[in-house]
């Protein structure tokens, strides 16, 4: 009984992730409004930049983690991308970098349509929810 009580609220929970997000409204370089209703966290943040499994943001960038042995050497140094960026303007180019550049190799955390040479397992998902995108805004805003 409590089982099936579990799976059924479990069930019922994951339906209603997506209305927990929130819709982007773009200002010219900018997502203005947050993409869920919690604010980032920076470890959270930093453990997703961090990890080869997750943002593979190391793949192309190296940055302040010394734990990290090996780290990409492609795209600029974290620090030096954040710059002077806003967190919004920071969040666009996460969400969708090729709307700045579209011959960037960095891929879009936050879009699901639209892309080339997905698996057909993770068509219509995003890499990262949107939770994560906000974490990782905060640990990068942090850098400043």
């Amino acid at each position: 009984m409590r089982r099936t009580l579990a799976a059924i609220l479990l069930g019922t929970s994951t339906l209603l992730l997506p209305c927990l997000t929130h819709s982007q409204t773009w200002v010219g370089d900018s997502i203005v409004n947050p993409l869920t209703s919690s604010p980032g966290d920076v470890a959270r943040g930093r453990a997703i930049v961090a990890n080869s499994q997750v943002g593979l943001c190391l793949l192309c960038h190296s940055g302040p983690f010394p734990e990290e042995r090996f780290q990409g050497n492609l795209a600029p140094e974290l620090t030096a991308s954040v710059g002077q960026s806003t967190p919004a303007q920071l969040q666009a180019r996460l969400v969708d970098p090729g709307r700045f550049n579209p011959s960037i190799i960095m891929p879009a955390y936050y879009r699901s349509t639209g892309l080339n040479r997905v698996a057909p397992k993770f068509a219509e998902q995003t890499i990262l929810t949107g939770q994560e995108i906000e974490d990782v805004v905060a640990f990068l805003v942090s850098l400043q």
